[in-house]
């Protein structure tokens, strides 16, 4: 089966080749413009995530698609589930507000807990850190679907698994003559 692949590609003239080439770079900056649209649409650096621990069971799972908006006008609700970065972790973490702390001046911290943990995420923030402010938030959970995410775990936790997805995605883009 690869062999009749690398035989296709072969038999193209170079101008088939290079409209294959072409259709790919197309798909792939298209799919880079919506990305960057969703940002500016949710205000969001990163408008979908994927959810990759267990900590936040039973509302969300491993591996669901969690969509979010970060609209600098919302304030924080006690209850409401947000994703932060810490400094220091390239990672964003997705919890839940427990506790709101406003001070007199107007400015607001506030405290996340995985409601499948039993300890607030102190010991999850920078060191010497024990409140979040909005600065921190990534986004606000506004939806999701369950485990469509899994594929992504699936490819950082087997790198192998991905560069083969990869090699298939992009072999298909090139021989695919439509």
């Amino acid at each position: 089966m690869l062999q009749s692949l690398f035989d296709d590609v072969k038999r193209m003239n170079k101008r088939q080749f290079l409209y294959q080439v072409l259709s790919f770079g197309m798909i792939v900056s298209s799919a880079l413009m919506i990305w960057k649209g969703l940002m500016v649409v949710t205000e969001s650096e990163s408008p979908i995530v994927v959810v990759l621990s267990g900590s936040m069971e039973p509302a969300f799972h491993r591996g669901d698609l969690l969509f979010l908006t970060n609209y600098k006008d919302e304030p924080v609700r006690v209850g409401e589930i947000v994703v932060f970065k810490v400094e220091g972790r390239d990672i964003p973490i997705v919890h839940r507000v427990l506790k709101l702390h406003e001070k007199e001046n107007g400015t607001v911290k506030f405290l996340t807990k995985g409601d499948n943990n039993s300890v607030d995420d102190r010991g999850l923030y920078a060191p010497g850190q024990l409140w979040l402010t909005k600065k921190d938030v990534v986004g606000r959970a506004r939806g999701f679907l369950p485990y469509v995410g899994m594929v992504t775990i699936y490819m950082n936790e087997y790198p192998k698994f991905k560069y083969a997805v990869l090699a298939c995605l992009g072999l298909y883009v090139l021989v695919h003559r439509e």
